[in-house]
């Protein structure tokens, strides 16, 4: 029953777009991810917020290692802060500023050199309310946010990669700098629960967003979850991929956007996704040289491959206008609120 539901709100949008927003106002939208994608994702999707969707949802990966994030998490066993901060970054009121002061580094000091301020800020919330989920709620209601930010689990998890060499990378870090092609990954330890208010928030959503972001550290870290991908089998609620523009060296160099499917099903079976959102057009050679340079490629399609599949393929004009090769987030979340379809 899910599948044929879904399929049908993915391929019938109905009067949903920019003469008919009037049909999809109070929808339930919620996104799962990590990293730079996500948090570009929710900047565009917060603007619609109280107009097309009632309530917007960021789901995030909590296996950072890295930087000020996992230096924070090492010395004091907290959950690691970074794409947190970052998506409250991106859904704040005024995010300008808070972008600005929430990615502030500090470049010198003994201790701070390295850390962001919106790091240490979330580090000090948590001592204050002796709760990280309370943290979070704090900072949004300190920042106005028009969305909600969920970890994945509470839980203390990191990653293991495991590459075509037969070599075994520890930590979401090496992982991205594996330089191979990836067979797989796992959590460690692999018995931890997922986040309630997150499994909650896919039930009750009217469509569910993966991605975009690195397939292997951001994107499937969240799946690995064996709630959280029953949760989305079993949500009523379209599931749409939201794919890159671009492959990702080190992560999925040479992967089409059907590979990225294929990965998702080869580490917690079919049945999760039910839609693709892709890039309707091209990117202009001059913008690709620096990505080509570091092994990049703009992500390939094949629309029959997805049909045969039975996966609804969604296309848009989603490149920004200029610069790095990157979404836009305005064209992003057009696109997006256009499948949303209330319950």
């Amino acid at each position: 029953m899910k599948r044929a539901a879904a399929a049908r709100k993915v391929a019938e949008p109905g009067a949903a777009g920019r003469g008919g927003a009037m049909a999809v106002r109070g929808g339930r939208v919620v996104a799962i991810g990590g990293g730079t994608g996500l948090a570009a994702l929710m900047s565009g999707l917060k603007g619609r917020v109280g107009a097309e969707i009632a309530d917007l949802a960021a789901i995030v990966a909590v296996t950072d290692d890295g930087g000020s994030s996992g230096r924070l998490r090492r010395d004091f066993g907290v959950l690691p802060p970074g794409d947190i901060r970052n998506n409250l970054a991106a859904l704040a009121d005024d995010s300008a500023l808070a972008t600005r002061l929430f990615q502030y580094r500090f470049e010198g000091g003994e201790g701070l050199s390295g850390h962001s301020f919106g790091n240490l800020f979330l580090m000090a919330l948590a001592d204050l309310t002796g709760d990280f989920p309370q943290a979070i709620l704090t900072a949004e209601r300190i920042l106005r946010t028009r969305g909600r930010i969920l970890p994945a689990t509470l839980a203390s998890v990191h990653l293991r990669g495991h590459g075509a060499s037969g070599r075994v990378y520890e930590g979401e870090t090496l992982i991205g700098r594996s330089g191979e092609p990836l067979v797989g990954i796992e959590l460690v330890p692999g018995s931890c629960p997922a986040y309630g208010p997150a499994l909650e928030a896919i039930g009750a959503a009217d469509l569910v967003l993966v991605g975009p972001g690195s397939l292997y550290t951001s994107i499937l870290p969240n799946l690995l979850f064996p709630e959280i991908a029953r949760a989305l089998r079993e949500t009523p609620a379209p599931v749409l991929l939201v794919l890159n523009l671009m492959t990702q060296p080190g992560e999925t160099q040479g992967l089409s956007a059907l590979d990225h499917l294929a990965a998702i099903e080869d580490h917690v079976g079919p049945g999760l996704i039910d839609g693709a959102l892709v890039h309707s057009g091209t990117v202009p050679e001059p913008r690709l040289g620096p990505y080509r340079a570091e092994g990049a490629e703009p992500l390939q399609v094949d629309r029959a491959a997805f049909a045969a599949r039975g996966i609804e393929l969604v296309e848009a004009d989603l490149l920004a206008g200029e610069g790095l090769v990157r979404h836009d987030p305005e064209k992003l979340a057009a696109a997006l609120v256009a499948r949303l379809s209330p319950r």
